[in-house]
């Protein structure tokens, strides 16, 4: 999938432009219980919860490849025969409309997702999209193609216990108290079955969303889905940084790290402005290329490619942004902490000064401490 085919499923989440019909769910207690399991029809609702529904499982599909979302790919072995991958097309020819596929899936899920403090709230539905044609200028056209993507998405979305508070009564014109009450938050996890790939039903793909920058969840994943789960972004940041220190060892300098730093800045730059729709990765291959480049020798570059093979898999390709955070340049020690603009990484050297080593700042444009301007 692409980041265009993703916005264009979103856009079908407004009452005037789906053709969901039903809304279903299931609220989960905190210890795993399923306390509560509704069938809503969508046209009944008032608009006010139509509109708050539909904007639930629209951020199921938020952010973007390579970060919030993830595309999962089933092996042949489950998509023929696997259990799981059963049950997700089961749902998906059914239209959800099989009350006992969908206990089955919440019965998945509250199995092998539990969050620290909160219940959570499952939220699904489905629609049959006729894909209208796209043009060479890539604008939708209002006439429809030959092709119709059957699809669900799932949203989970924690469930908060607000606190008691006063409440204004507009009939009383007063405030008086109210108690506590269980308020669905937007969604931490979520997917999309099966995938749109080139604008049609790939079965062998899902898209999976996941909120939280640290927590990979491969428990929910290897429950629902049976695939590798991927690496989390936090984890990838994390994972990077051991790979570049281990590997490069003595090597591993500022100029080294800086020089990696403005590589992928530039190709996350190129890339934008080419709009390329597919989304931007860089391959061991190439962060090889970008060490060599830097002067990091032969041996510890193939040490490099060895760690980065068995930290993220071979051939595998990460985004830029999950590597190295490429909106700034951070220097820290144990007690000091100095953010920089990337574009003016030339202010920043590090130097030995009477057999100390220091980060020295370049400040001819002046200096400020809390707001104050001192010389």
């Amino acid at each position: 999938m692409i980041d265009r085919e993703i916005s264009e499923l979103r856009r079908r989440f407004r009452a005037d432009r789906t053709a969901v019909t039903h809304i279903y769910g299931c609220y989960v207690n905190q210890g795993g219980e399923l306390l509560a399991d509704f069938d809503e029809s969508l046209a009944l609702l008032p608009s006010e919860e139509q509109e708050k529904y539909l904007e639930l499982l629209k951020k199921a599909l938020s952010g973007t490849l390579g970060r919030t979302l993830s595309e999962l790919s089933f092996p042949t072995a489950e998509v023929m025969s696997g259990e799981r991958h059963a049950l997700l097309r089961r749902l998906r020819d059914q239209r959800l409309q099989g009350a006992e596929a969908r206990r089955a899936l919440y019965e998945k899920i509250a199995g092998s997702l539990r969050f620290a403090d909160t219940g959570y709230l499952i939220l699904l539905a489905s629609e049959v999209y006729d894909v209208p044609f796209r043009g060479k200028d890539g604008v939708l056209r209002a006439e429809s193609g030959d092709t119709q993507f059957s699809y669900f998405v799932c949203a989970i979305c924690p469930v908060k216990e607000t606190r008691p508070a006063l409440r204004y009564d507009p009939e009383e014109k007063a405030f008086r108290a109210c108690g506590a009450d269980r308020v669905a938050g937007n969604p931490e996890l979520g997917f999309l079955f099966p995938a749109f790939d080139d604008r049609t039903a790939n079965l062998y793909g899902a898209l999976f969303y996941n909120r939280s920058k640290d927590c990979g969840y491969d428990e929910l994943i290897e429950a629902l889905f049976h695939v590798r789960p991927p690496m989390a972004v936090g984890v990838q940041k994390d994972n990077f940084r051991e790979v570049l220190a281990e590997a490069l060892d003595a090597e591993c300098s500022t100029r080294v790290v800086q020089t990696v730093h403005t590589q992928l800045r530039e190709l996350a730059a190129i890339h934008k402005e080419a709009r390329d729709p597919e989304p931007l990765t860089v391959s061991c291959r190439e962060l090889s290329g970008i060490l060599e480049e830097a002067g990091v020798s032969e041996a510890r570059t193939a040490a490099f490619r060895v760690k980065y093979d068995e930290t993220f898999g071979a051939d595998a390709e990460l985004p830029p942004q999950n590597l190295l955070n490429t909106a700034q340049l951070e220097y820290r020690t144990p007690n000091v902490v100095i953010k920089v603009d990337p574009d003016r990484q030339d202010l920043i050297q590090v130097r030995e000064i009477g057999g100390v080593r220091c980060v020295v700042i370049a400040a001819d444009e002046g200096i400020e401490i809390n707001g104050v301007s001192v010389v």
